[in-house]
């Protein structure tokens, strides 16, 4: 192979969001160059099999849901041709022309290929019988995501994962869902609303276990009225599928698959299994440095030139937080290159999160389990999602809650949750509040506008006991 040589200020492996973002703010507004390398698509996992196409299959479901809730709207169905239409669109039919260049407008480089570290500093990249080597003067960032986990009993039976069912192209006339959590749920949802039969299977004994049970709760009566079979506490303990084959992206992948439970076979003719991701640090030449994916993800053994930001440092696996992380880290490198000052970060960061579920859930902070596991002297203020106006308004009968999780000794505000009909935009306010260090006899003088959602914070903190609410 040909060999090719070539020398960065910064190299980032990993062209999705977060490596996007780090090489972004690692060389704005300075002389620094930097590259990004990228195997797949340039603007990754979030932008065409995640985050996006999910939303645009989630939107239309929630959208017919409204109309047949007796708010004065005929009532309509989903569009299933001109759903997958639109979801193809959003993804720019997997082609990223448009990312890549983007990264040329900020002056990044984009190289094309797998990336391998093999010696400090230093990054290979091979494709198309060329090996480029990529030497970095200051700084290598791995950005390189999260991989699905799928247990050995499904291996053979060639599951769907999350790309597919995200670039579903075939709506099997049933779909059997092996998870519980946020990428089973959201699943569920819309492929119950492309028409499939869908039928969860849960190992624990509810849904999003992270979440506070309102959460829980509501999520799972939603999924049932609309027609999901999901049965908690089940575990699968056998998988078969005779002629089992990859046909493609969101396609069938063979004949009808049964799985075994201790309640009886379940048969279906796809199944997607979202049993949660693990990062993706295989095949990255750690031990050229003398590193194991387990140092990365201590992260304390590190070399101070390497850094691993979003999914592959096992944070959050949320890109928002993923890219948040990399703006800090970014503006690290380029003020210790520069002899700038660095970021001031202020400490206890929360991370908030929306579920887009119908109804949705959002959180942020800690939840009361969460809170009191912690140490702390909890007081919790809990309101049901049609206490006001504003959501009353959104659908005939509105399911869902909202809770406040409260330090009584500071009134400081540690975690909140909403559940409901768009409730996501609830939760920034949330946010604002525990990075900004806002006591709760604070915020009742944040006045919400009328009729809004926005009006359960009103409520919330009306359900605060008194010493609480008034300093």
């Amino acid at each position: 192979m040909a060999l090719q040589e070539q020398t960065y200020d910064v190299v980032v492996i990993g062209g999705g969001p977060v490596g996007e973002n780090v090489a972004q703010y690692a060389i704005e507004g300075t002389e620094l160059t930097a590259a990004i390398v990228e195997a797949e698509l340039v603007g990754g996992e979030c932008s065409y099999y995640a985050c996006v196409p999910s939303k645009v299959l989630l939107h239309p479901v929630e959208v017919a849901a409204t109309t047949t809730s007796g708010v004065g709207v005929t009532p309509t169905a989903v569009d299933v041709a001109r759903t997958l239409e639109r979801r193809d669109e959003w993804v720019s039919g997997y082609d990223d022309a448009g990312q890549v260049d983007w990264a040329h407008s900020e002056g990044i480089d984009v190289i094309r290929g797998h990336g391998r570290l093999v010696a400090e500093r230093t990054v290979e990249v091979a494709a198309d019988g060329v090996v480029q080597r990529l030497r970095a003067r200051h700084a290598v960032v791995i950005a390189t995501g999260s991989t699905p986990t799928v247990p050995d009993l499904y291996a053979e039976a060639r599951p769907w994962g999350s790309r597919d069912v995200t670039g579903v192209v075939e709506v099997p006339e049933r779909l059997a869902v092996i998870g519980g959590g946020v990428v089973a749920c959201e699943a569920a949802t819309w492929m119950v609303g492309l028409g499939s039969a869908v039928t969860v299977l849960v190992r624990d004994d509810r849904l999003l276990s992270r979440q506070e049970e309102v959460a829980s709760t509501t999520v799972l009566q939603a999924l049932r009225d609309r027609g999901c079979d999901v049965r908690l506490g089940t575990e699968v303990v056998a998988v078969e599928r005779p002629g089992a084959a990859d046909t493609g992206l969101g396609r069938v992948h063979g004949g009808p698959v049964t799985l075994t439970t201790a309640e009886g076979p379940v048969v279906a003719d796809e199944v997607l299994v979202a049993t949660g991701r693990r990062p993706r640090l295989d095949d990255l030449g750690l031990d050229a440095i003398g590193l194991t994916p387990e140092d990365v993800g201590d992260g304390a053994g590190l070399p101070a030139w390497l850094h691993v930001v979003g999914d592959a440092s096992g944070e959050a696996p949320l890109t928002h937080w993923g890219k948040y992380r990399a703006r800090v880290i970014g503006a690290r490198i380029a003020a210790a290159v520069t002899g700038t000052p660095p970021p001031n970060e202020p400490e206890g960061i929360p991370v908030p999160q929306v579920i887009f579920t119908d109804p949705q859930v959002a959180m942020v902070g800690r939840t009361e389990r969460e809170a009191r596991e912690a140490g702390h002297d909890v007081v919790v203020a809990d309101v049901g999602a049609d206490a006001v106006t504003g959501t009353a308004l959104l659908r005939e009968q509105v399911s869902g809650g909202a809770r406040l999780v409260v330090d009584r000794s500071t009134g400081l505000l540690l975690g909140a949750t909403f559940v409901g009909p768009g409730v996501a935009d609830l939760v920034h306010a949330g946010t604002v509040a525990i990075v900004g260090r806002v006591p709760v006899h604070v915020l009742r003088h944040a006045v919400p506008s009328f009729p809004a959602a926005s009006e359960l914070w009103l409520r919330l903190l009306e359900a605060l006991p008194r010493e609480l609410r008034v300093p």
